[in-house]
């Protein structure tokens, strides 16, 4: 096989090539990256291969309908447990808001009693 390169005008991202490959006889009639002569089959084997790839098929569609019923589970049942998860977060935050609203109010109450005093001891001087 000979194999000849030429060099092409140069790239701003580097040198450019074009590779040239031709057979070394030119009566070669045979390729030599032809794919290899494949035996034939019988009827019997591609019967065979056919049952079988059925039975991968029909074990393989069982997992995943048995993988999906499991993943539906999974989500029911966490569906009940997240409901109970937002129901406790929704208390915690209430109470935490009440807490709030009782600061808010006491330092609301403190503020008018200082305030009274210190216009009671302005009324006074």
């Amino acid at each position: 096989m000979n194999i000849q390169v030429k060099e092409l005008n140069k790239r701003a991202s580097g040198h450019a090539f074009e590779v040239i490959l031709s057979p070394s006889n030119t009566d070669a009639k045979e390729f030599p990256l032809s794919p290899l002569n494949k035996k034939e089959t019988s009827l019997d084997e591609i019967k065979r291969k056919l049952d079988a790839a059925e039975e991968r098929r029909k074990v393989l569609s069982g997992a995943e309908v048995l993988k999906q019923l499991a993943e539906k589970r999974a989500c029911e049942g966490g569906s009940a447990e997240g409901h109970r998860g937002k129901s406790c977060n929704l208390r915690r935050r209430q109470e935490k808001l009440n807490q709030r609203r009782h600061t808010k109010r006491t330092d609301k109450k403190l503020e008018e009693v200082k305030n009274k005093k210190a216009m009671g001891k302005l009324i006074c001087l």
